[in-house]
């Protein structure tokens, strides 16, 4: 069983979106995903996001997601939320993937934005309707319509909110304005999906995070969001400027392939990328190190 939530945190405060360790060959390695998965919740995570952008789950399999939700449960289920990516621009596809993932043992469901076929906001309260009716596990909307070229309207969020299941929103919108208003309207618990935006996010109503920076600072992820809730609003802002190198050197380029390398640089597991992504040149590998020791990472 999961840890115990609350309607107001249902995945916890602290999650780090993992990224999908491979092996040299480029096949999954399993063993690595539960080590890294299991130094990931010691660190301080509630929870982890799996099969999600940044386990690069658009270049891995089916059976390759499955078996990753597998290992993962298998070793931090009975203490962290494992929420398994499901969604895609083909409603059909993310139902599958859906019931597979709670076959598989996982707590939750994160489901993206269809991106690229760009539907109406009618299509995207029916696609997120259709998965959330089809298991019975609690359901994180990802808005990014960076990434997905449509936003989910506060409208269309507040519809959704009506459904027993959906029940929180991990926003990569980068819009406060809008956050704060469908903060307040839909009554969904609300995540940040932009790491340097996770104090902003908090002061409007978010009750956590969905990091990728948790790969290499999930403690200070946890007590900056444990200052805030605590009251101490100074600790938390204190917090956050120390980590704005941290979370500018980790999206100078692609999230996955910087997370990769800083896991690397402290001889965890990650291994390679599959293409199109690519490694660090020297320069950036460089960079990075450079970024994170000025954010306080040990390296």
């Amino acid at each position: 069983m999961a840890p115990t939530s609350t309607p107001q945190t249902p995945f916890g405060r602290v999650l780090t979106a993992m990224v999908t360790p491979f092996s040299a060959d480029g096949s999954l390695d399993v063993d690595g995903a539960q080590r890294l998965a299991a130094h990931l919740v010691d660190a301080g995570n509630d929870g982890l996001i799996v099969n999600g952008t940044t386990g690069e789950s658009p270049t891995t399999s089916d059976v390759e997601k499955t078996r990753l939700i597998r290992a993962v449960v298998e070793a931090v289920g009975d203490r962290a939320h494992v929420v398994a990516g499901v969604g895609t621009n083909d409603t059909r596809h993310s139902l599958e993937l859906a019931r597979a993932a709670e076959e598989a043992g996982a707590h939750g469901l994160l489901t993206v934005t269809p991106y690229y076929n760009k539907p109406p906001q009618e299509g995207l309260r029916q696609h997120f309707t259709a998965i959330a009716d089809a298991t019975g596990l609690p359901v994180m909307l990802y808005d990014i319509p960076g990434r997905s070229g449509v936003p989910i309207t506060t409208e269309t969020m507040v519809r959704l909110a009506e459904h027993p299941r959906i029940v929180a929103n991990k926003d990569a919108k980068g819009d406060l304005g809008r956050a704060s208003w469908a903060i307040a309207t839909t009554g969904l618990a609300w995540y940040s999906g932009d790491d340097m935006l996770n104090l902003p996010l908090l002061s409007v109503g978010a009750v956590g995070f969905v990091s990728v920076v948790g790969h290499v600072v999930t403690p200070e992820l946890r007590a900056l969001v444990d200052a805030y809730t605590s009251g101490d609003v100074a600790k938390a802002a204190e917090i956050h400027q120390k980590l704005l190198p941290v979370f500018t050197g980790m999206f100078r380029t692609q999230g996955v392939i910087t997370s990769k390398a800083a896991l690397g640089f402290q001889g965890l597991p990650g291994g390679p990328l599959r293409l199109p992504l690519v490694g660090l040149t020297a320069e950036e590998t460089d960079q990075l190190k450079r970024d994170l020791a000025a954010g306080g990472v040990q390296i």
